[in-house]
Formats: C-alpha cells, sequence, structure tokens
C-alpha cells in the first residue's frame, strides 16, 4: 500500500508524445468515456467457427461409418465425434486467422486426427479385447478422416477469402498520423486482407496526406455509423485508447495491433519472440501477418475476468473491514487527539477510463489550500508532520481507509495507484504508456509497489510495472500480490 510520488523519473528523459483526444481523460462533463449513439450500432459479424466444426464433425461421422469396429459400436462413434472437437477447440482450430489457408491447419488437424483415434482404438481394446481394432482400420479411418476434414476446411477457408476481397471490412486505423497513414496505404495496395481502411483516427493531421484524419469521438462515431467499420487497426504504441477501443469493441469491431516498424521486433537481434500458447500465423485469431506487418489480436478484459477480479475485491475488503474495524477506531481517535477534527482525508483521483472518484485517507497532512492539494506531491517526511502521522505513513496504516473504495467499487485491491487529474494530465503528455494504465481499475497495491516502486520512484518505471502488470493479468497475479504486500508490511518503508 503506497502513495504516489511527484519525483521526476531518474530512469532517462521523458519523451513528447501526443494522444487523441477520444482516449484521453474525459472532462467533468462528459459521460465515463467514448459511447456511441444508442440503437444504431453495427452488428457484430457471425462467428466463423461453425462451419470448420460441421466440416471436422462431418468428417469424424464419415471416417467412423466406413470402420465396421466403430459403426457397429455407437457409444464409440459418439465418443471419436466428442473428442475430436474437444480436441480442436483446445488447439484453437476454430479460431481461424484473418487470411486462413488450409495447408495452414494440416499439421494441427493430422495430430489430433491421430490421437482421437489412437485413444479409441485402446478404448476399445480395453472393452472387448476380443474386438479390437487392426491396424489396417486405424490407419484407414485416420486417413478418411484427415483427408475429408482438410477437404471441408479448404472449402470453408477458400469461401472465407473469396468473401473477403468481394466485401472487405471498412477499417480505422488508430495511432500517430503519419504511422498510420503509412499503415493503411499498405493495406489499400493488399486488398486480399480483406481490410479496407477508410479514416485514421489521430491527435492532430501532422501535414500527412491519405485519409481522413479523425480527431474528436463525434468524427470516430460518424465514420463508424456511415462507413459501418468492422476492424480496427491500432499502430504502436498499444493500449493508449482505452474507452475508445473498449466501445468499439462492445460495438462488434475486431480489433489488431499492428507493429510497424521494420524490420519486426519479432526478429529483433535475430531471435524470434516466443508466442503465447495456441498462436501461430496465419492459423489462430492470436497472432499472424497482414499486409506483411506483424498483427496481434487485441482482446478487451471479458466480463468473466471483470468478475472474478470484482468478487475478490469485495470478499477480501469486506473481510478485512470487519477484521480491522477496532484499528481503524483505534486510528481515528488517535488521529483526532492528536492533529485535531479532520480525521479523514477526501481527495479526487482519477480512475479506469479517466473516471475521477475521490479517495479516502487518513489525515496526515493538511495543504495550506485547495491549489496546493491539487498539485504538490505530499510526502512521508514533512516536518509539520506529527509523530502519529510519520507512524501512519510508515506503516501505510493511512491507507486502510481506501478499503471503502474498494468495497464501493471505485478501485480494486490491486492495481496501478491512481494520481491526481493534475499530475495524470502532466505524465500522459510526458511518459509514454501513463494514460494506458487507466485501461484497468486503479488500486491499493500493484506490481509496480511490490517491486520497490513506491516513495521518490521513477514515474517511467511505474508505466512499464503496471502496463505488464495490466498486460499479463490473471486472478493468481493478484493473489500473488497481494500475499507480498502483506509480508512487506513487516518491514515498512514508508508511503
Amino acid at each position: 500500500m503506497t502513495a504516489e510520488s511527484t519525483v521526476p523519473s531518474p530512469g532517462g528523459q521523458p519523451r513528447e508524445y501526443g494522444f487523441s483526444s477520444v482516449s484521453v481523460i474525459p472532462s467533468r462533463g462528459t459521460a465515463d468515456g467514448f459511447r456511441f449513439p444508442a440503437g444504431r450500432r453495427p452488428s457484430a459479424p457471425r462467428a466463423p467457427w461453425l462451419p470448420l466444426l460441421v466440416a471436422d464433425g462431418g468428417a469424424a461421422l464419415l471416417a467412423g461409418l466406413s470402420v465396421a469396429e466403430v459403426q457397429r459400436r455407437p457409444p464409440l462413434l459418439a465418443a471419436l465425434l466428442l473428442g475430436v472437437l474437444a480436441l480442436n477447440a483446445r488447439g484453437a482450430l476454430y479460431r481461424p486467422g484473418r487470411i486462413p489457408t488450409a495447408l495452414d491447419d494440416l499439421p494441427a488437424v493430422c495430430a489430433r486426427v491421430l490421437v482421437a483415434w489412437c485413444a479409441l482404438a485402446a478404448l476399445l481394446a480395453a472393452l472387448s479385447p476380443a474386438a479390437a481394432l487392426p491396424a489396417r482400420a486405424l490407419v484407414a479411418g485416420c486417413a478418411l478422416q484427415a483427408a475429408a476434414s482438410c477437404a471441408g476446411r479448404a472449402l470453408v477457408h477458400g469461401r472465407r477469402r473469396r468473401a473477403l476481397i468481394l466485401r472487405p471490412d471498412a477499417t480505422l486505423v488508430i495511432g500517430p498520423a503519419g504511422t498510420a497513414q503509412r499503415v493503411a496505404a499498405a493495406f489499400l495496395r493488399h486488398p486480399r486482407c480483406g481490410l479496407r481502411p477508410v479514416g485514421v483516427v489521430a491527435a492532430r493531421t501532422d501535414g500527412a496526406e491519405g485519409l481522413p484524419v479523425l480527431t474528436t469521438g463525434e468524427e470516430v462515431q460518424r465514420a463508424l455509423i456511415q462507413n459501418g467499420v468492422r476492424a480496427v487497426l491500432v499502430v504502436e504504441p498499444r493500449g493508449e485508447h482505452g474507452p475508445l477501443l473498449r466501445a468499439l469493441s462492445e460495438a462488434g469491431c475486431v480489433l489488431w495491433h499492428v507493429d510497424a516498424d521494420w524490420p519486426s521486433r519479432e526478429l529483433a537481434y535475430g531471435v524470434p519472440r516466443s508466442r503465447p500458447h495456441g498462436d501461430a500465423p496465419g492459423r489462430t485469431g492470436g497472432s499472424g501477418r497482414l499486409a506483411g506487418f506483424s498483427c496481434r489480436r487485441i482482446e478487451v478484459s471479458g466480463r468473466h475476468g471483470n468478475l472474478g477480479k470484482r468478487l475478490l475485491d469485495i470478499a477480501v475488503s469486506g473481510a478485512l473491514l470487519l477484521v480491522i474495524s477496532p484499528l481503524l477506531l483505534v486510528c481515528a481517535v488517535a488521529l483526532r487527539l492528536s492533529d485535531g477534527p479532520g480525521v479523514v482525508f477526501r481527495q479526487e483521483r482519477i480512475g479506469k477510463d479517466g473516471r475521477p472518484f475521490t479517495l479516502l485517507k487518513f489525515r496526515t497532512h493538511r495543504p495550506a489550500d485547495a491549489h496546493e492539494a491539487a498539485t504538490r506531491w505530499s510526502v512521508a517526511g514533512e516536518r509539520e508532520m506529527s509523530r502519529f502521522c510519520h507512524f501512519l505513513r510508515r506503516t501505510s496504516l493511512d491507507e486502510l481507509l481506501q478499503l471503502w473504495n474498494v468495497l464501493w467499487g471505485d478501485m480494486s485491491l490491486v492495481g496501478p495507484r491512481p494520481e491526481r487529474p493534475y499530475f495524470v494530465a502532466k505524465f500522459s503528455q510526458t511518459y509514454p504508456g501513463y494514460a494506458a494504465r487507466h485501461r484497468m481499475q486503479t488500486g491499493i497495491t500493484g506490481l509496480a509497489q511490490i517491486h520497490g516502486l513506491r516513495g521518490d520512484t521513477s514515474i517511467e518505471d511505474r508505466c512499464r510495472f503496471d502496463n505488464a502488470y495490466i498486460d499479463n493479468w490473471s486472478l493468481w497475479q493478484d493473489v500473488c500480490i497481494l500475499l507480498r504486500t502483506a509480508a512487506s508490511l513487516v518491514r515498512p518503508t514508508g508511503s
């Protein structure tokens, strides 16, 4: 648990970076981020997995019915069908790439067909040794099913590729104007990708020629509705447009992160970058190449992950508030006796998607005025603090009231630390990646804090750790961070 620091980053000079007006913190009078007009959202594209599932299922039934030992036992035929479909789903074979081909699927399909038939043969031998599946029948079944499945997939993929060329998806490109125009031009020169850029979303035009540059949320909404946008290309750096990307994803748009660097960063120093499990170019929807660029699907945080995180927040914060309520009462009474009235300190902070909220703490310092409270860093070593206030800061007990923020839903137990609007606006323009921290709910503690980035430490380093936490979020990671935070409280170093 920690308070933020305002000391300039010692880890290098900050860089200037422009952000789109549709992705930075919204003004006080606006709603919570980017919104589409009600009732005018583009329909989501149909799921591409159903034809592939039908092709694989038909191939399994054809192969099973051609083998007498399996044909006479309907339960074994059903087991073969369900087994193949389950293996293919586990291998992400029903999440095809943007430009799928049957040759890309061939090794994975054949391997899973072989595994399913070997398991079927073992099951048949265990149930009835006298009726074990002959080797010849096993080979014939595998070959027939693999051939039929690949032929069916080739037909499905071929129809999809033709549809992409005839009816390309209208696309927006988000990023710095010059780079985004270059990426858009490349996709227009390669219509086989099935993506037709119709506009660029950027903070300013920069005098770049090409597609119209959209600089406001209203212009993006108009382009989305008039062109029926179905896809979005996000040029590096990614993560700076949380509210916009979330709204586009909810409207049915497929989001792609495009690495516009050349040569690709995946081949930096001649060593390919490792891929997540299940990702293969051209086969799954996770990663691949489009128009020669290295691309990766962007998955906006799903409801299940948000639900699990919220349930953990409610359970832990509620239990802690019940357990430590006597301690909170003692701290409040002692602070009232030592420093007078005004025990609770309330301050505006910026939370998820740039939404402001009121953060609660025990008051350990009294600012001279509202301007100082909004623009001055408050550190633990200030001389005007009483001994008890120093104790609260050093032990992080002043942060415990933020459990109410967690219980109310303004914050999470784990996440990037929230900061005041003045510094959020300043750091968002100074440190690349700072605005991206607001993709996720802010927290009492986080990955940056358990790595010692608390107090007078680098803002740039905090950005890096916070974004790494968001990019690799898991519920177990939250549990580990909470355990390490609890362990660090026995050796307090100050806030």
